[in-house]
């Protein structure tokens, strides 16, 4: 048996997977901006709360080593379009459309403010809470069982919020 060390792809997995095992892909009060002030936000609790500071560099959303003016990496399957370094919304067309099987999404953001990708016109939609000085990560897949021959991703986000997006099949 042949080990390998785990690559960054290994890595995002992981984040993903705590962080859907402890959120899911429906949106907090705290993501939706309704449920008062958040200990991760810089400036908020870290000069009262050291721990607070701390708790915030282990968010499972937080991964060492993304960027946002780089295309985050895929888990599986080839990159079919990418945006790197956006700020605010923009809708990114997939050239081509999808085809049948698994498209995955990741997204990298920093900035203050709540991301949502919608993958149209599939329906696939998910937040991503953004946070200032820190890079957040997610991944998203879905399986399809039929083509589409026009397709997009409609990312929506605050003029404060910088991002990059990878879409692959």
């Amino acid at each position: 048996m042949i080990l390998r060390r785990p690559g960054r792809a290994a890595v995002l997995a992981a984040a993903c997977l705590a962080v859907a095992l402890s959120s899911g892909c429906s949106g907090s009060k705290d993501e939706a901006g309704s449920g008062g002030s958040s200990a991760t936000a810089p400036g908020n609790a870290a000069s009262a709360h050291p721990e607070a500071t701390a708790e915030a560099t282990r968010r499972a959303e937080n991964v060492e080593g993304e960027s946002v003016t780089e295309a985050p990496q895929l888990i599986d399957g080839e990159t079919v379009t990418s945006v790197t370094d956006v700020r605010g919304s923009r809708a990114v067309e997939i050239k081509g459309g999808v085809r049948p099987g698994a498209v995955g999404i990741a997204v990298n953001c920093r900035g203050e403010g709540t991301l949502t990708v919608e993958l149209h016109p599939v329906g696939l939609s998910f937040p991503l809470k953004c946070v200032a000085g820190e890079i957040s990560s997610t991944y998203n897949q879905i399986d399809l069982k039929k083509a589409r021959e026009e397709a997009w991703v409609q990312v929506t986000a605050g003029s404060g919020v910088r991002w990059a997006l990878s879409v692959g099949q």
